[in-house]
This record gives C-alpha cells, sequence and structure tokens, in this order.
C-alpha cells in the first residue's frame, strides 16, 4: 500500500535526520507510530471531519489524521518553516491525500487570529513556548464535545506543565494523559459526558 509505504520512509529518513541534526529548528521531530495509529481509532471514534494541527513539519502526523478522516473531511495544518511546508505538501501528494488538506505557512499566532468556524479536533505539536498563548483560540476553535491534543505530554512534561493545568482546572474539560509515544495530554471541550 502507498500510505504505508510513504509512512515507512517518513518514519526512516525523520529518525536518520533526527540523529544527525544538531540545529533543532531542521528536525522533524514526528509523532511515534503508535500516536499516529492512535489518532486515527480517535478521529474515526470521534467522527472527526475538521481537524487543526498547529506543527506540520514534514507531515506525518498530518497523514496519519488526513487518511482517518471521511472524504469531506479537512485538516488545516499550520508550519511555519516553508521548507518543511514544501517537504509536506510533497508527501500529501505522494500520498494523494492533499484534497483533505489544507497547509497554511507562516506563525501560528498571526495565522490563527483569521481561522474560523469550529474543530472537533485540534492538535498541538509546534514551539511549546507559545501553546499559553495559543489558549484563547484552542477556547474559540475548539467545538463543544471537541477534543485537543498535545504531544509530548510526558517528554515535556515540565514545559507543559502550565498549559496542561490551564485545561485541568477548567471545569466546562475532562483532562486524561495517554501513555502511548511521547505522551499525549488529551481535554474534552464540555461537561461529562463528552
Amino acid at each position: 500500500m502507498k500510505f504505508q509505504k510513504v509512512l515507512n520512509e517518513l518514519e526512516q529518513s525523520g529518525a536518520q535526520n533526527d540523529r544527525i541534526q544538531t540545529d533543532k529548528s531542521k528536525k522533524y521531530l514526528n509523532i511515534t507510530r503508535d500516536t499516529g495509529e492512535f489518532f486515527t481509532v480517535l478521529v474515526k471514534a470521534t467522527k472527526a471531519k475538521n481537524i487543526l494541527e498547529l506543527g506540520t513539519s514534514n507531515g506525518y502526523s498530518t497523514l496519519w489524521l488526513a487518511s482517518a478522516l471521511p472524504e469531506n473531511g479537512t485538516v488545516t495544518t499550520i508550519e511555519r518553516s516553508e521548507q518543511k511546508a514544501k517537504e509536506a505538501k510533497a508527501n500529501f501528494e505522494r500520498t494523494n491525500l492533499l484534497e483533505r488538506i489544507q497547509l497554511l505557512i507562516g506563525n501560528a499566532s498571526d495565522l490563527l487570529n483569521d481561522l474560523k468556524g469550529e474543530f472537533d479536533i485540534i492538535f498541538l505539536d509546534a514551539d511549546r513556548s507559545a501553546y499559553i498563548s495559543f489558549i484563547p483560540h484552542i477556547l474559540r476553535l475548539l467545538k463543544s464535545g471537541g477534543i485537543m491534543i498535545c504531544d509530548n505530554a510526558f517528554s515535556h512534561e515540565e514545559e507543559l506543565k502550565e498549559f496542561m493545568e490551564f485545561f485541568i482546572n477548567r471545569s466546562e474539560y475532562t483532562t486524561c494523559l495517554v501513555p502511548v509515544g511521547k505522551g499525549e495530554f488529551i481535554a474534552c471541550k464540555g461537561k461529562l459526558p463528552c
């Protein structure tokens, strides 16, 4: 299957690049395969149609999200690096998933101001130092019953502590930590049950 072949290639080239690359901005820092599989189940189980991803990198996680969507679903993904966005677009084309993906290039803080509508899932895998500034946008853009996912909840727990505590301490969100990959923090918007 072409999709799996592309995923395998991206896993291998991503791991190799990240081992030798000393410039953090040039690392791909992709999610793990088990995280991608978890996302596939989550997207299908929630019947998500509109997903927002902050941090495209080379498009590895975007492909997992987009492949689980129905044909009329869309992943809107934001990447600040033009080079990584170019690589991601090529990967989207190789898997025939480009029609399900809207790739925005630029600073997420700026681009989020212009986004309208609501998203079923918001996935954060970008510059963690900016997450606190994303909160007003997440509150506005995540639909009731929607899910926010934050990667690196275990691997970078201290960096994400304030961000996660914000959602943990809000009564309208149900939260949990999922021990998959580098750790996924999940917040479901809406009173129980979501």
